[in-house]
């Protein structure tokens, strides 16, 4: 079974590649995470299929591509600071720890988060906190940070989030209705702030007090 998980690791990588994710270290960081190890016992079977999964508290597990395409937007270097909100089952989280120097990552639900502690040990991946909270929020106590990426919906960007970002800085968030939204890649510079949109998505909606 082991190795039946290797080869469709492979399988989904080369996949990745095809729908035009070209950031090698993103790719190899996806490579070296076992996804079956962050879905739930009963969706191991489906752990590389190109889709989200259902996880507990009515939460996902997001879809390979999306992780990968919102990693790609980062543009991680190996030296910044991330910020996380939607810790979830870890997936994502570990995918980031294998690309930035620290990962801090925000989950509303305890239970999700004790889980995702769990499976990030299982990886080995130790530049990782996790917190549970409001991620509309933000974690002051330990910002600025060079990236945040948002696994969740928002109705608008959230302002604690903005503020908690460096001057030279990216945000990667899902921005719309709780049906469908814009995944929007927000890059903050000294001189102008420029945002993009990456397509339509549909993602969990973002609960707390900037969210909805």
């Amino acid at each position: 079974m082991t190795q039946d998980f290797v080869l469709q690791r492979q399988q989904l990588i080369k996949s990745l590649t095809k729908a035009g994710i070209r950031d090698q270290a993103v790719l190899r960081a996806m490579a070296s995470t076992a996804r079956e190890q962050f879905v739930d016992q009963e969706q191991r079977d489906l752990a590389y299929a190109d889709c989200a999964l259902p996880i507990l508290m009515g939460q996902t597990i997001s879809q390979p591509l999306i992780v990968a395409t919102m990693t790609q937007a980062l543009q991680l270097s190996g030296s910044e600071r991330v910020l996380e909100i939607g810790t979830g089952s870890g997936y994502q989280t570990a995918v980031l720890a294998r690309l930035a120097a620290y990962v801090y990552s925000i989950e509303r639900y305890q239970q999700l988060s004790y889980l995702a502690a769990l499976h990030l040990a299982e990886a080995q991946l130790d530049n990782v906190s996790l917190y549970v909270g409001d991620g509309s929020l933000g974690w002051p106590d330990e910002a600025p940070y060079d990236r945040i990426i948002v696994t969740a919906a928002a109705p608008e960007v959230p302002p604690s989030l903005v503020a908690q970002l460096t001057m030279d800085s990216v945000l990667v968030i899902p921005v719309g209705s709780q049906r469908r939204q814009e995944l929007l890649v927000i890059r903050r510079a000294s001189l102008e702030t420029r945002i993009h949109s990456l397509g339509s998505c549909i993602f969990v909606p973002l609960v707390g007090v900037e969210g909805w």
